[in-house]
């Protein structure tokens, strides 16, 4: 079972300061989140974009995800002409890519590795880390920004760095954020990540474009 990691209230605090200091972003192999301190309680997301059933015609098969960065919503297929529908908080990088991908792997509780030039910046970080796998970072947990879990979406054999993902800080749902990609609720993306395996089409919305309108049932 993966060690999840539970920062201690001074670590927290200093952690978080630390990372207003020398910038908020956080990364995931092209995708980041905001951390959360422990005085930065986070608020709950906007009713608007709590997940629902929707009339969503579409010729795609059941199971296909859809998003759409403009809308801030993501919709998983049903096959019956509906979707559920889900808030979405859409970083820079979400916006970056659109197309066709397939989900290549999944990550429950994913690890968080901050960019090197962000330690550089900051070296005082590097005594909050650990060294994980892939270098240093934080191990999944509650206090990751990267949330609950992640899904990485692949072209062939070529990484899109475009994920799926969820957040510590559920009041971004619905809005434009500095860094990131897709992100859900933690309850969210559980539940999404529940739905969808490996191999599951998605279809990314060019934002100029934007997609059907989803009516509530």
């Amino acid at each position: 079972m993966k060690r999840r990691l539970t920062l201690g209230p001074n670590r927290r605090v200093l952690l978080a300061a630390l990372l207003a200091a020398g910038g908020s972003a956080v990364t995931l192999a092209g995708c980041g989140g905001t951390f959360m301190g422990e005085q930065e309680q986070p608020k709950g997301p906007d009713p608007a974009f709590a997940r629902k059933i929707v009339t969503y015609p579409s010729p795609e098969p059941a199971g296909t995800i859809i998003v759409d960065p403009g809308a801030h919503y993501l919709y998983r297929i049903q096959g019956d002409g509906t979707a559920i529908r889900y808030g979405v908080g859409v970083g820079a990088e979400g916006f970056v890519w659109n197309g066709l991908a397939v989900i290549h792997t999944k990550q429950e509780w994913p690890d968080w590795y901050p960019p090197p030039e962000m330690l550089e910046r900051k070296p005082e970080l590097r005594e909050h880390m650990v060294q994980l796998q892939s270098g240093i970072g934080m191990p999944g947990g509650p206090d990751n920004p990267i949330g609950a879990r992640a899904m990485y979406l692949w072209q062939g054999n070529k990484d899109t760095l475009y994920r799926i993902h969820g957040t510590n800080d559920p009041s971004t749902i619905g809005h434009n954020v500095s860094s990131g990609c897709i992100r859900l609720t933690n309850d969210d993306i559980v539940d999404l990540y529940n739905r969808t395996p490996i191999g599951t089409k998605v279809v990314a919305l060019a934002t100029a474009t934007g997609g059907p309108t989803a009516a509530a049932q």
